[in-house]
């Protein structure tokens, strides 16, 4: 049995009203709030019985304000990142803020992570809704947009959904920060990590793909069988994992599957991670630096944590050969991912 509840967690001024909801199962406690949709908690048992919070956050709602590292949020209109913030659609060039070296990043300066979203309950859950209006981050058309959070024992179901009145490209994804061991945890080297893609996508030096897809097969983005992260990540050029995983090829069907795998031995947490979207970006924190004080005052640092964030691919908007990432009048985008947190 699944319990909901909420109330007021705190005020930004001019802004409004900000609430904390609490999914709770026998065995998974979730906090999400309505600035962003962010997910502030998600707390379940190790194998020593203790509850523990896996993902990283603040303790109030001025650190959510301020914060731009988009801790747990929901980023659109566009996940990631569009290189040198500009597209081209029906014949129109588009240029949105550039907020990320020369590209913009997560739907922009103001996204979907700094607004105020409408909540609802639902049956095991929360439904979060928001109106994106014409012109919004300069990106065309109305959308209507809403992200349920449910939860059936261990599993966590996330379902995204848009509307638009223009074509308008789209791509939603949950920015969380996991740690296994416990969200104020030094490092994840101690996580072992698999990812069931047969290729991912080289980026150049602003994180851009370049337009290939390149087969995993004997290089350090091999994660079909488990890794340790730590001494993986010394195999890698660069500061760490921040890459796009092929699920599926340009042309398939998107159809729900099994993304992810991480396991922290040390506390038996193991999270699995489901969607039917095409990509997954790998994420491992690296440009955290200690400057950000989390809940209890920790300082979260590079490697403290990991990103699992299933998507479109990156830049899909400028890549022709990619999957399509556009919304059109009549069309809905509907994207599930579902997260299972177990304990072995």
């Amino acid at each position: 049995m699944t319990q909901v509840s909420h109330h007021p967690w705190g005020e930004w001024p001019g802004q409004g009203t900000v609430d904390l909801w609490v999914v709770q199962s026998p065995q998974v406690k979730v906090e999400v709030l309505t600035l962003g949709a962010i997910i502030r908690s998600v707390s379940y048992r190790g194998k020593d019985g203790q509850m523990g919070d896996v993902v990283l956050g603040y303790d109030n709602l001025e650190g959510y304000v301020s914060d731009k590292r988009y801790l747990g949020a929901v980023v659109g209109r566009v996940a990631n990142r569009i290189a040198k913030g500009r597209f081209v659609l029906e014949g129109k060039e588009y240029q949105l803020d550039v907020n990320n070296g020369p590209n913009a990043l997560h739907g922009g300066l103001r996204g979907f992570n700094k607004a105020i979203w409408l909540a609802t309950a639902v049956e095991g859950g929360v439904q979060l809704s928001l109106t994106s209006p014409d012109g919004d981050q300069g990106y065309p058309g109305e959308v209507q947009v809403s992200v349920s959070y449910t939860l059936q024992a261990e599993e966590l179901t996330v379902e995204y959904q848009a509307r638009a009145n223009k074509t308008t490209p789209i791509n939603l994804t949950n920015h969380s920060y996991f740690n296994l061991a416990g969200q104020g945890v030094a490092d994840i080297y101690d996580h072992q990590v698999s990812i069931t893609a047969q290729s991912y996508m080289p980026v150049d030096d602003t994180s851009i793909p370049t337009g290939e897809i390149r087969e995993v097969k004997g290089t350090p983005f091999d994660l079909r069988e488990p890794v340790l992260i730590g001494p993986h990540l010394k195999e890698l050029q660069g500061p760490g994992f921040d890459h796009n995983f092929c699920l599926s090829s340009p042309r398939e069907p998107w159809t729900e599957k099994r993304a992810a795998r991480v396991c922290h031995p040390a506390s038996g947490r193991v999270l699995e991670v489901s969607t039917n979207q095409p990509g997954v970006q790998f994420y491992t924190a690296n440009f955290l630096d200690g400057s950000i004080a989390g809940k209890g005052g920790c300082r979260y640092r590079k490697h403290s944590s990991f990103c699992l964030e299933t998507q479109n691919w990156p830049d899909a908007v400028n890549q022709p050969s990619f999957p399509d990432c556009l919304l059109r009048p009549g069309e809905n985008y509907h994207h599930i991912t579902r997260y299972t947190f177990t304990t072995v």
